[in-house]
Order: structure tokens, then sequence, then C-alpha cells
């Protein structure tokens, strides 16, 4: 199993924090350095500032979602992107939800249609063929666009954000790899298998995808701080439609009612309060005061079929996040270059 990082998962981490911290995991043979987006920093500008100061790490977007900019724009980002960076370009797709879609006027609709058309649109770009007229049923393309410059030799890699079992079995027939988000091994593994049928009606070896999954880490002296901080990230998808529903799905149906319904009578932090620690132990997310822990999670994980895992550092403060980051490097460096934990 491969092990990748991220550093702004739920975390306001500035910046230059970010960057010293891509450095440092290049040094230490993390696989790759992934940027999430929502209402966050934007994924392609900092992890441009990524390329820019690192030479062999791969740079990941999970999840660059579709409502943000066109296919034909995300082709180009893409094909600037590979360009800059040697090709190190995992493109994580995803169509978010109907909160992210209505920031932009959209409507979140026939998510598998929309997510196969934007695809489509997205490698016709990146290869620098003409795009032909293209009508479809939420994108569409006019006037034969083309790439003014050399597209790059790279392949452009995309993989997918799924967790139901169409968009499953649609990134096995279209993509390089899947991307699975809090979902547990049991969960991961019913996701695999809908993903693995996809690829194999597709004519595919599955064996030659990628399955992704995360993990949220967070480290400190005192357990109760570092489940605090984590409560944060799981108030949150408590109250995400999908998500909500995998963690009824993990036996976490009345903590999900209660933290919907104290957050609409009392707030964010009242309904965080109402998380047990037993949650966060459950759930992908790991609270320790060290990483003596964490091989167990990810063993669990690849059974289940992962190939490679997003371990993500969510510090608990915001005066010493480099600190706390570097240290989690530091930890980790044994784990990356374990490869197996099962």
């Amino acid at each position: 199993m491969i092990i990748d990082t991220e550093f702004n998962s739920a975390a306001q981490v500035p910046v230059d924090v970010c960057l010293r911290a891509a450095v440092e995991a290049e040094q230490r043979g993390f696989g790759a350095v992934w940027k999430g987006e929502s209402n966050s920093r934007d994924p392609i500008v900092l992890l441009s500032a990524m390329a820019a100061t690192t030479e062999r790490v791969a740079l990941g977007t999970a999840i660059y979602h579709v409502f943000g900019r066109s296919p034909v724009t995300m082709g180009i980002q893409a094909a600037t992107f590979n360009e800059l960076s040697g090709g190190r370009l995992i493109l994580g797709l995803g169509v978010g939800n109907d909160v992210i879609a209505g920031w932009h006027g959209e409507e979140f609709e026939k998510p598998v249609r929309l997510a196969r058309e934007y695809i489509e649109i997205v490698r016709a770009a990146y290869s620098g063929d003409k795009v032909a007229d293209h009508v479809g049923e939420r994108f569409s393309t006019r006037g034969s666009f083309r790439l003014a410059f050399r597209p790059p030799e790279a392949e452009l890699r995309i993989w997918l954000a799924a967790l139901g079992p169409q968009m499953a079995r649609l990134a096995g027939k279209l993509c390089g790899g899947i991307i699975i988000n809090m979902a547990n091994g049991e969960m991961i593994a019913e996701i695999v298998k809908n993903f693995e049928q996809g690829a194999r009606e597709a004519g595919r070896d599955p064996s030659q995808l990628a399955v992704v999954s995360k993990i949220r880490v967070c480290l400190n002296e005192d357990l109760d701080t570092a489940r605090w901080t984590l409560k944060k990230v799981l108030t949150f998808y408590c109250l995400q439609r999908g998500y909500s529903d995998m963690l009824r799905q993990m036996g976490w149906g009345e903590v999900v009612d209660r933290v919907k319904q104290l957050h609409l009578g009392e707030g964010f932090t009242a309904a965080r309060r109402s998380i047990p620690d037993e949650m966060v132990d459950d759930v992908p997310m790991y609270a320790g005061r060290d990483l003596s822990g964490l091989p167990a999670k990810l063993a669990g994980h690849e059974r289940a079929g992962v190939t490679r895992c997003i371990v993500a550092c969510v510090p608990a403060t915001e005066d010493r996040q480099w600190e706390e980051l570097s240290s989690y490097l530091s930890q980790a460096e044994p784990l990356v270059a374990r490869g197996s934990f099962t």
C-alpha cells in the first residue's frame, strides 16, 4: 500500500506551512500530496506552488468538483499543470453535492451522467486534439476547441470520487482509480466490488487500477484534544447528505440524528460536543499521542482492497501547525517505507 498525505483536510493551514510540509513529505518518501476543494484554498493554485518546490512527489486533487470550472477549463488547467510538474498530476474529480452546486448556481441532478460527460470533455481538451461539438445533457462545447500549445506527453490520470454503486462502476469503466472518503473497511470492500465490476464490464483489468481511501489523523499528548479536533470534521460529515447516510450504515444513526437536531437548535459547537469518543475511534479517523495505533486502521483498509491511503494530518492548534505537521511526517516515515500492513 502506498501512503500519501494531505495537510488541509478540514483545517485551515496557511499556504506557507503547506509548502514547507510538501517538501518534507517528498523527502520522507510519501507517494503523493493531495488537496481537496469546497470553500477552502484552491487545489491547483496550491499544488502548483508545491510542484515548483518539489521534484518527484505526485500531486493530487481530492476532490475537485465539477461545478467550479467548465470541463474545457479543467482540461487546460490539467495540461498546464502537467507541463509545470513533469506529469505529476492525479486529477481526482467528483460531483460534490447540492450545497456545492448551489454555490455555483447549478442544480445537483443526474450525478453519474454529470461525471461521465465532464470526464469525457476534460480528456478531449487535455489531449490537444480538436474537441468536436458536443451536446450533452449537462455539458456542451461548440466551436471545435483545441489547445494552443503542445499537450504534455504524460497521460492524464483521472480518478473519480465514488460511494454509490453506479458511480463506483463508472469509475471502473472510465478512470484509472477510485477515491473513497469516510468509509470503513466493510463499506470500502463493497464499493471496491462495484468498482471492479465496472472495470470488468469495460474489458479492463481491475488489478491495474488504483483504490484510494482516506484516514484523518490528529496527534496530541492530550487524547481529548486530539479527538475534539477530529470531532469538528466528523460533525461536518454528519450534516452532509450522502456522508450522513454512510455514517448511519456504520451504525451511528442515532448520533447523526442528534447532531443534526442540535445543529439546528443550538449551533455547531453543541452538535460537536454530542459526538462520542467511540465514534471517532470507529470511523476512518485516528486520534493518538503517536502513530502506534495507525497500522491497524491501515490494515483494515488494505484488506478491503485499498492500494493507497491518504493519511491526512489535522493539526489541533493554530499557532503550532508547522510543528504538528513536521512531527507527524517524521513519525509517519517508517509507515511510508513499510508498504504493507496485513
